[in-house]
């Protein structure tokens, strides 16, 4: 056996690449294997008594592959614990329902993934719960929100597709005064740009399917936090049923091995194409909390490590002009996600905004002039070549 220093001696990108294989072990399997079945045998009525408090019993309650990655997003967030799930809203609903029930209260931001926002404003009144929705970067708002009834502060940082900064340290504060727990959906940020867990957030949400799996190929979600919170999440978790398929489970193992490169990269394409933009005549407005000119710039570069993937931009245009721009591109992919290793593009009233009314995307910020750029890891000479083309069409 080979004399192996722990995995917490290592650095991140090690870590990343080496968490989930067997290190140490004479003859073990360089990448962990899939553990592809809905449910494993017992020699004997005993055996399997005592497995259904395992992961070996029925894949719905656990799987030896799903517990590698959990263990390596855990570690990956500086967490005591972990749960995968079928998306990152299957993720974030289910933890959500976990702490509330009938009565109670959640206070949240008001610049949110649209999807959040349609299940907090439609679906939790079905069954009771109020939620109030504050000015993201207003941050007195919060403390004023908190009712008696208050069980959740949600928040978003950066925010989609605007990208405002949350004051972390300001709003853990907060909800330790009123004992009310905080999530946070961290899927612009990224482990590798900001660990909220370090600042006293309760719970992390990822629509893995973004940038941990990292090539547009899965669907996924995950939670992490603390052993007691992500127990309890796993119960609601059994009940409602979105749990991931192993073969895909194995698949976010091996994108997430990459992530450390892949996120530095879009770091560094992404902050070149905000500062491309905030220079360009056609341009009204760049939203990138890296930019020194973005409002939050000083926060942004205390929170985090790296500006991110995403970007937006509001173009001086009338009428069909955005999408003409948006249509004139050619290696910018026209699709509504983010976080893989090529670059999209999309106008959020129209797809990841389109459920809400105008009403709320005013209130974002968000107009049919706004741009959403997920920036890939590609050449940033071809990208902002891309853009000047479309831009002179």
């Amino acid at each position: 056996m080979k004399n192996n220093p722990p995995l917490s001696a290592l650095h991140l990108e090690t870590r990343l690449v080496r968490a989930a294989a067997e290190i140490g072990h004479k003859s073990a399997p360089l990448v962990p294997p899939i553990y592809q079945t809905a449910t494993f045998e017992a020699s004997d009525i005993e055996q399997q008594r005592i497995a259904s408090k395992s992961d070996r019993f029925y894949t719905r309650y656990g799987n030896p592959t799903h517990t590698a990655a959990a263990k390596l997003l855990a570690d990956l967030e500086g967490a005591e614990s972990a749960l995968l799930f079928s998306s990152g809203m299957a993720a974030i609903t289910t933890a959500i329902l976990t702490v509330v029930k009938k009565g109670d209260h959640i206070v949240c931001q008001r610049d949110i993934f649209g999807g959040t926002m349609k299940f907090l404003t439609e679906w939790l009144p079905k069954f009771g719960v109020e939620t109030t929705f504050v000015e993201t970067t207003h941050f007195e708002e919060y403390e004023k929100a908190i009712r008696p009834h208050t069980r959740l502060l949600y928040l978003e940082s950066p925010t989609n597709p605007t990208l405002k900064i949350v004051d972390l340290e300001r709003m853990v504060d907060v909800a330790k005064r009123h004992k009310v727990l905080t999530f946070i959906d961290s899927t612009l940020a990224t482990p590798i740009n900001l660990c909220p867990l370090e600042w006293g957030i309760d719970l992390v949400l990822h629509s893995a399917t973004k940038y941990l799996s990292g090539h547009s190929d899965l669907m996924c979600g995950a939670a992490v936090g603390g052993q007691k919170l992500i127990e309890g999440i796993y119960k609601m978790q059994n009940e409602l049923g979105g749990i991931m398929d192993p073969h895909a489970v194995w698949q976010l193992m091996r994108g997430v091995k990459t992530l450390a490169l892949r996120v530095r990269q879009q770091n560094e394409n992404a902050l070149q194409i905000a500062q491309y933009l905030a220079q360009h005549p056609k341009v009204k407005q760049v939203y990138y909390p890296f930019l020194p000119q973005y409002p939050q710039y000083a926060l942004a570069k205390k929170q985090m490590k790296g500006g991110g993937g995403l970007l937006s931009f509001e173009l001086n245009t009338k009428g069909d002009d955005t999408k003409k721009v948006v249509e004139a591109l050619r290696l910018f992919s026209i699709a509504p996600s983010l976080g893989g290793v090529e670059s999209m593009v999309t106008i959020p009233t129209f797809t990841t905004h389109a459920m809400l009314s105008e009403e709320q995307r005013r209130a974002m910020g968000i107009t049919e002039q706004l741009v959403r750029l997920a920036i890939g890891i590609e050449h940033i000479s071809d990208l902002i070549a891309d853009l000047e083309q479309a831009f002179e069409k």
